[in-house]
């Protein structure tokens, strides 16, 4: 069958979007992995699926898929990009989007100058909660891998994350570490690991090697959960402003008790139609 997408970045991170409202599909693990390939395929790092809400006081519900097929619980620069296709194609004319995703629920603004809002919810301290293995929640844990140890914050912004703060981002040791601490035995699900550098208390840099996809240009949900746990280690100040390889983000966070918001851009690329 032939299936319709739309192909759509924010800073970089770039997602195929399907509306599954007013079209029909399934895709296998085997097909979005194809699909994701950068070479023989459409080539992206996620691909998010827009349908019909379960909820009745939601507006949509979003599903998202690494390139390596598995499904996962938020993405960032996605719920950004959903809110700009939802509007482009029409499918709906509201300002404020209420989206349900697997294991929370978001709101999405459009601003007048065309960036999104995103209300991404409380972030998750919890050891239990991330999923995190730890006996006591703490600012930062250290981790083992091979014979080094490394201070790590583990936060979730409905998906896993691990924020560890380094000198220098440029030389941030990203591709031998990402991976390594992605698949930590204390990440029970894996997890999107961040490599922060403190310029001040309003400004990071920030590279993220996503759990699933590898090093990406951004990270939305990386960059909130960069933002918690330096909050958290009292060497940030909301809001903060996040340099990421694609592009900036400002990150909102008033501290525990209150919902974090993110605000970006989104960019449609192009459309297309592929057979599956």
């Amino acid at each position: 069958m032939i299936v319709e997408f739309t192909k759509m970045h924010g800073l970089g991170n770039d997602f195929v979007v399907v509306d599954m409202i007013s079209q029909h599909a399934h895709f296998r693990t085997e097909q979005i992995k194809k699909l994701a390939d950068r070479r023989m395929g459409i080539g992206f790092d996620q691909m998010l699926l827009v349908e019909p809400p379960s909820k009745p006081d939601m507006d949509f519900k979003y599903r998202i898929f690494n390139a390596d097929g598995s499904e996962v619980e938020q993405c960032g620069n996605g719920a950004r990009c959903f809110a700009v296709f939802v509007r482009e194609q029409g499918l709906t004319d509201k300002s404020v989007i209420k989206v349900e995703t697997c294991n929370a629920d978001i709101e999405l603004t459009i601003q007048e100058d065309g960036r999104v809002r995103v209300d991404m919810g409380e972030p998750v301290l919890e050891p239990a909660q991330i999923p995190f293995e730890a006996d006591q929640q703490a600012s930062t844990y250290s981790l083992a891998v091979e014979e080094a140890y490394y201070e790590l914050s583990a936060v979730s912004m409905g998906n896993p994350h691990g924020v560890m703060l380094v000198d220098d981002v440029a030389t941030a040791n990203v591709e031998e570490l990402g991976p390594q601490l992605e698949k930590h035995t204390r990440f029970p699900n894996k997890a999107n690991i961040g490599f922060m550098e403190v310029v001040h208390a309003r400004f990071i840099k920030l590279r993220v090697f996503e759990r699933g996809a590898g090093e990406t240009l951004a990270c939305g949900t990386g960059a909130c959960a960069a933002v918690v746990a330096g909050i958290e280690r009292g060497l940030l100040e909301s809001p903060v402003e996040v340099k990421l390889p694609g592009g900036n983000l400002i990150i909102e966070w008033a501290g525990r008790g209150h919902n974090l918001i993110m605000v970006g851009p989104a960019a449609t690329v192009f459309k297309g139609q592929v057979r599956i």
